[in-house]
């Protein structure tokens, strides 16, 4: 039996009379891609600010590697493996895709942005950041600002930047937003490629990504779940088909 390195147990979150998320159990296998979809206002980015530390549950418990993280802070959260990224794009455009990866590196390793301008030649940063945007395609680019890359690139190197800090897990927020399809096609063959390496959650509307890539899906509506299962136990699901109904990109 797999083992599972996140584990969600009647989670609970409400912003005024609404029930963001309503006591949600989940369970994420080692190595696997565990993707959360449902239609907008389902809770989603909502479970991930949880799951990362960015906003305090109103009940429940989350455990990660064992080890109940619930009321730990985001960055302790960061600490012992947790990366996240996020619906839009959050490079610092005036920086270079190597700079921004070694930026990465430096904060998680705590160390001061004080002498940031010496720190951009020191190998123990650009090193391990090199490495991370080899893993994305992106070491072709490295010397290129940020600000100058496409949509899609910039969505790279955010990935290049979490792999930076040797994440345990992946949170990703969407991660294709915005993509055309060759640029989304891209980003699936990246995290094909991570699959089995680091366990990744992921929220995504693009349905043909997500029965490619998932392992395991999770359907929320209304902040709470629907079902859980494979692809082909999701594609069959008639709760799910009917919470879909006349969703084309469901179908896809």
């Amino acid at each position: 039996m797999a083992e599972i390195v996140l584990q969600v147990s009647d989670l609970c979150k409400s912003f005024g009379g609404v029930l963001a998320t309503d006591h949600l159990d989940l369970g994420v296998e080692r190595g696997s891609i565990h993707a959360v979809i449902g239609p907008n206002g389902a809770g989603k980015t909502t479970l991930i600010n949880q799951l990362s530390g960015l906003l305090t549950s109103d009940g429940g418990k989350i455990q990660f590697n064992r080890n109940d993280i619930t009321k730990l802070s985001a960055p302790i959260r960061a600490k012992m493996g947790l990366a996240r990224t996020f619906q839009i794009t959050s490079v610092f455009g005036e920086f270079t895709a190597l700079e921004n990866v070694s930026l990465a590196v430096q904060a998680h390793d705590g160390h001061s942005f004080k002498l940031w301008h010496d720190a951009r030649r020191d190998k123990a940063l650009t090193g391990p950041a090199l490495e991370a945007l080899t893993i994305v395609g992106l070491e072709k680019r490295q010397s290129i600002k940020a600000s100058l890359m496409s949509h899609g690139e910039r969505r790279q190197l955010e990935i290049a930047m979490a792999l930076a800090t040797k994440p345990k897990m992946l949170l990703l927020d969407e991660p294709m937003a915005g993509m055309g399809p060759e640029e989304s096609n891209r980003m699936v063959s990246i995290l094909s490629e991570l699959k089995g390496t680091v366990t990744i959650l992921l929220i995504e509307h693009d349905m043909g990504a997500v029965f490619s890539l998932a392992d395991k899906i999770t359907v929320l509506v209304y902040g709470g779940e629907i079902a859980t299962g494979t692809p082909d136990q999701i594609r069959a699901n008639p709760e799910v088909r009917s919470a879909y109904l006349g969703d084309e990109d469901f179908e896809s």
